[in-house]
């Protein structure tokens, strides 16, 4: 497996012909770095200008490694090859560098690039990658692997600080400003024996000063002190990490992103696990734009029964400065709640409190100027009782945890259980299988009242927030909760409406596609110039898309499924959009301008199934996937809506002909967002 290493960009406060000069200095030694033995120029040459010179090195390393593997490879050193260009004109140096030793066991690749910082001249930026490919090395390929990657990612720190040293040793000497290249008439051969124009004088004074260091906004690039002053502290690994799945999101999809704090939770998550963290992110950016959750700060009014009845609301911060929750369980009727508003409602209002805390997080990291990225939830559990264990009550509870967990990791900084029941034991083991293990890592739980001493809230508020039910000086306006009236309950056909409306009211819908069983979509058509769109995302496995135009009403087979194999086509039905394939985790968005009246069929099939009309014949690697894994492969998140002539913003004309290329935000994307149609629909 390829192990690869990207950091962030590295400010160093000074222009960058000064940081060349201190770069040079770590040659042909470097006391600072014991590892790096000494190197030896093998050839340099310059442009006719002097502009750009071009140095090749070999440098040797010391190996550092256990014993046995040093005697195993039969070596004590390494030798590393390294190419540096650095151009003057541009201010720019780029240095390519790979190992000689093993190389047909071990390949290891490494670029570096110094710039000038876009916003300041006087700044340099340096940007660093590498990649490490173990092929073979004697059966200790995964030991060699983490040796070398902790080694490496050890080294990143000691190089910042080298340089740091000699920039400071420069400024020491009085050498503090290095003249820019400027052009000069130089007279044939004679320019390769010029020095260097930048390293000829020395000029005093020239302090640094300037815009501020790059924020997220600079492409795809985030500046190693925003991470540290708006993330907070992460090893050069975690580092790598956000930013190779950050710019694994801006590669993907051109549009908005998620906020760093929101990737960085994710891979917090799963431990900066690259893989594991990208899979759980995509699957949550999928949840979110199906159900419209970042809308739902917006949008979302909470029903009569949950204003009162609730007993949950926000309450200053704890010591820490989290925004602090207070959710007094033990004093709500869970059931009525359920009863009166039903359960997408509990949920929906559980998830708005979530995003809510995400937002004050924001606000309080503004404010105090350093990283606030979860919250602390206290919660009251007197009056807890078997009440509370009503059946679906906490099946409900079960799914909310559920959801949170899957969208919302990390984001719980402290749970503090006060006055927990002796019931609390029996909720407790029904829940806890539930929660993740660093979830319930943050829980405290305190019975009876031996909170109030050391060791308790204390620790953790401060006594001028501490609510006043719980013996603090805090009047707190949280709601008190109480049985919820049996006159505010929905009956059971208010229920049934607001379920349907829920499902009305989701945006997206999902489908599987079975193989030789695939998903279509029936969209009858009025008027003959009209404009069909489609918006849909493929969460597993590749799938085939076509659209059809059938001369009559497809009649009613399994769900999903709807042209008619007795179909021929050419004279029951006619393709109007050539097959697509859509692989995996790509979001395809297009429209088509209708010619005729009647019913049009979006089809979605198994990449690989057997068709003669829709998809290619099935490979030898797809039917031995069936065999061996039979059942739903595909899965997607589709939408689809039909837009009369007159309502489209432009001419048919130009519909028909224009061509774009269209990426958003979705779910589990591993490659380019793709658009297909001969027309694409302009929003």
């Amino acid at each position: 497996m390829v192990q690869k290493y990207q950091s962030p960009v590295r400010v160093y406060k000074y222009p960058f012909e000064l940081v060349m000069v201190a770069y040079e200095k770590r040659f042909p030694t470097c006391p600072q770095i014991p590892a790096f033995l000494g190197s030896e120029v093998l050839s340099e040459s310059r442009s006719a200008d002097g502009a750009v010179r071009v140095v090749e090195r070999r440098c040797r390393l010391r190996v550092e490694a256990p014993r046995l593997l040093r005697k195993l490879a039969g070596a004590e050193q390494a030798v590393f090859l390294q190419r540096n260009a650095l151009d003057l004109r541009e201010r720019t140096l780029l240095i390519e560098a790979r190992n000689d030793t093993f190389a047909n066991r071990v390949l290891v690749t490494e670029t570096c690039r110094y710039s000038v910082h876009p916003e300041n001249e006087n700044w340099t930026c340096f940007e660093q990658s590498a990649s490490l490919d173990v092929r073979s090395f004697f059966g200790f390929e995964h030991v060699l692997e983490k040796i070398a990657m902790k080694q490496y990612t050890a080294n990143v720190k000691r190089g910042k600080e080298v340089m740091e040293y000699y920039l400071s040793e420069l400024i020491s000497q009085g050498i503090s400003h290095i003249p820019r290249w400027t052009p000069a008439p130089v007279r044939g051969e004679d320019a390769r024996s010029q020095p260097a124009p930048w390293g000829q004088s020395c000029l005093e004074g020239s302090g640094s000063s300037g815009a501020p260091g790059p924020t997220p906004d600079d492409g795809d690039k985030l500046d190693a002190d925003y991470i540290e002053r708006c993330l907070g502290y992460l090893t050069p690994m975690q580092e790598s990490c956000l930013v190779q799945l950050r710019h694994w999101l801006q590669e993907t999809h051109k549009g908005k992103i998620p906020k760093d704090e929101h990737i960085l939770r994710f891979l917090r998550a799963r431990d900066f696990h690259l893989d594991k963290a990208r899979e759980m992110l995509c699957q949550s950016l999928s949840w979110r734009k199906q159900h419209q959750v970042d809308l739902l700060l917006q949008t979302w009014r909470p029903p009569g029964p949950l204003r009162e009845f609730y007993a949950g609301g926000w309450h200053y911060q704890d010591i820490d400065g989290r925004p602090l929750y207070i959710l007094r369980l033990g004093h709500m009727d869970t059931k009525g709640l359920m009863k009166a508003v039903g359960e997408e409602a509990l949920l929906r209002h559980v998830l708005s409190v979530n995003e809510e805390g995400q937002k004050r997080c924001e606000g309080i990291t503004r404010q105090l100027g350093r990283p606030v990225s979860s919250w602390t939830c206290l919660l009251d559990l007197e009056g807890l009782n078997m009440r509370h264990l009503w059946r679906p009550g906490v099946k409900a509870l079960l799914r909310m945890i559920e959801v949170v967990e899957d969208n919302y990791p990390e984001t719980l900084g402290r749970l503090l259980i006060v006055r927990a029941p002796r019931v609390f034991p029996v909720l407790w083991t029904l829940i806890s299988p539930f929660i993740n293990e660093n979830t319930r890592r943050k829980f405290l739980i305190y019975s009876g009242s031996n909170y109030q001493g050391p060791g308790g809230l204390v620790d953790y508020l401060d006594k001028d927030v501490i609510p006043d039910f719980l013996g603090g000086d805090s009047v707190c306006n949280v709601p008190e909760g109480g049985l919820v009236p049996k006159s505010l309950y929905l009956t059971e056909e208010e229920q049934e409406q607001a379920d349907q409306l829920r499902r009305w009211n989701e945006t997206y819908h999902s489908a599987s596609v079975l193989r030789g069983a695939p998903h279509e979509v029936a969209v009858e058509i009025q008027e003959g110039e009209s404009v069909i769109t489609w918006d849909f995302d493929i969460l597993r496995g590749d799938v085939v898309f076509s659209l059809y135009h059938a001369k009559q009403a497809p009649g009613t087979r399994a769900a999903g499924q709807l042209i008619d194999k007795a179909w021929v086509l050419g004279m029951d039905y006619s393709r109007v959009e050539a097959p697509l394939v859509c692989r995996e985790g790509e979001s395809i968005q297009g429209s088509h301008v209708t010619r005729w009246r009647g019913v049009y069929l979006l089809q979605w099939q198994m990449h690989g199934a057997p068709s003669g009309v829709a998809c290619s014949l099935p490979g030898v690697d797809d039917v031995l996937a069936a065999l061996h894994s039979p059942g739903p492969k595909c899965k997607l998140l589709y939408y689809w809506e039909v837009l009369a002539s007159k309502d489209f913003r432009g001419s048919m004309s130009s519909l028909e002909s224009c061509s774009s290329r269209f990426s958003q935000l979705s779910a589990a994307t591993s490659s380019s967002s793709r658009s297909h149609s001969s027309s694409l629909l302009s929003r």
